[in-house]
């Protein structure tokens, strides 16, 4: 077992130091272009893949580094070089991570090179998992899976909002109801060939920030897919459904949450580190900016009431990485998040991503309310972390329930 450390190793600064060095000189030159255009960046996510970075293999290197701190360092870097052209480069993983963890060898390598493409020709994946109905409450799930045993189909119908990628990718993961009365355990997911007749992108949102990453809604009409593009096959699930069922008769269908819940605890820290690099971001044009600008004769810096605004920001800023690393490494670990320590991290690093960026613009005054200087963006960007995986008081109902003992629901 990693013992947990306060610094990196020196294969991990490495790659933090290539992956910051991408960041700087690819990600940040490109960032406001995207974000005006509200497009996904093809040539950067081109780049990514040239150099490796967007590619199953480094993903899973990372995620298996066995100190946990793989993802969250990468997360932190490429979401310093811009929120929105990250997203549309980590995306992709979301879909990959639920093949990984539910399908079989054979589809892990069917599909996931398909999610990727290659270096001549990138593919992105989504994952569709939120509902106009369904978002934080993942038990009122609609999308509906129906097996037709007669040729070995599964027939989806229902709607997919908020999907990263939705509409555009090559493959879609979908989940969805195979039995309702199961709650967050009747369900199931599926790939959605690419070309897939009844698949369609619905509205495409226009956002308040990560403008860069592609948001649509996913339509399901009647989507007939075959039956070994379930997840994990039937036989397994088959065999899951039967155990949550005894398990609903003996507990009341309270274990059955807390499982689901649970499974959600354990991916918030690299949301968190993704606010983390933004929050760095900001307050690094801050501190230069207070350093350079001067006012009455002397740096802006000088005056407590902008010197005390960057310290209590890079003290936030440590003390949210400090609660990822924590969270991260008991992930890898196995040690069980027995105080919620994974929404803690995210709660923290994102309420902290929205007040430092706020404090960014402030200290940079009129420059900062304007599209001349990143802050503005950083700003805009900083405000989905408190929404998307979990809002942030999701998280702190977690935090609490867990805390006193009550079931999550």
């Amino acid at each position: 077992m990693a013992e947990f450390a306060f610094e990196l190793n020196d294969d991990q600064k490495q790659v933090r130091d290539w992956l910051h060095g991408f960041a700087a000189d690819v990600i940040r030159p490109a960032a406001a272009e995207w974000d005006e255009r509200e497009e996904t960046p093809w040539p950067v996510i081109q780049e990514a893949a040239k150099i490796g970075v967007y590619s199953l293999d480094f993903y899973a290197q990372q995620f298996f580094d066995p100190t946990g701190l793989g993802i969250p360092m990468t997360m932190e870097e490429l979401f310093w070089g811009d929120a929105g052209i990250a997203l549309s480069i980590v995306g992709t993983g979301l879909a990959a991570v639920g093949v990984l963890a539910n399908g079989t060898d054979e589809q892990i390598g069917t599909w996931i090179p398909q999610m990727y493409g290659d270096t001549h020709e990138v593919k992105v994946a989504a994952f569709c998992s939120s509902e106009p109905d369904a978002g934080s409450d993942v038990g009122a799930m609609r999308t509906r899976a129906v097996y037709d045993e007669a040729t070995d189909e599964w027939v989806l119908n229902g709607t997919k909002t908020w999907a990263t990628n939705g509409g555009i990718a090559n493959v879609h993961v979908v989940v969805a109801v195979v039995d309702p009365g199961l709650g967050t355990k009747g369900h199931a997911s599926f790939i959605v060939p690419p070309a897939t007749p009844g698949l369609s992108q619905g509205q495409k949102f226009r956002k308040h920030g990560i403008r860069a990453s592609h948001t649509a809604e996913v339509v399901l009409g009647d989507v007939r897919i075959p039956g070994h593009c379930l997840l994990g096959g039937k036989e397994k699930l088959d065999e899951r459904l039967a155990r949550a069922r005894e398990r609903a008769k003996e507990t009341g269908g309270e274990r059955v949450k807390n499982a689901a819940m649970a499974t959600f605890e354990a991916s918030r820290p690299a949301v968190g580190a993704m606010a983390v690099g933004t929050a760095r971001a900001a307050y690094e044009v801050a501190l230069d900016y207070a350093m350079t600008r001067s006012q009455f004769g002397r740096p802006i810096i000088d005056n407590q009431g902008i010197a005390f605004q960057l310290a209590d920001m890079r003290t936030r800023i440590d003390a949210s990485r400090l609660l990822v690393w924590r969270a991260s490494w008991m992930a890898a670990t196995g040690k069980p998040f027995t105080s919620a320590e994974g929404s803690m991290s995210k709660l923290y690093a994102s309420e902290t991503a929205k007040q430092v960026t706020a404090q960014a613009v402030q200290i940079l005054g009129g420059n900062g309310f304007t599209r001349e200087y990143p802050v503005e963006r950083m700003h805009r960007d900083a405000a989905i972390y408190t929404i998307f995986e979990g809002t942030s008081e999701i998280q702190r109902l977690v935090i609490a329930r867990t805390l006193s003992g009550m079931p999550i629901r």
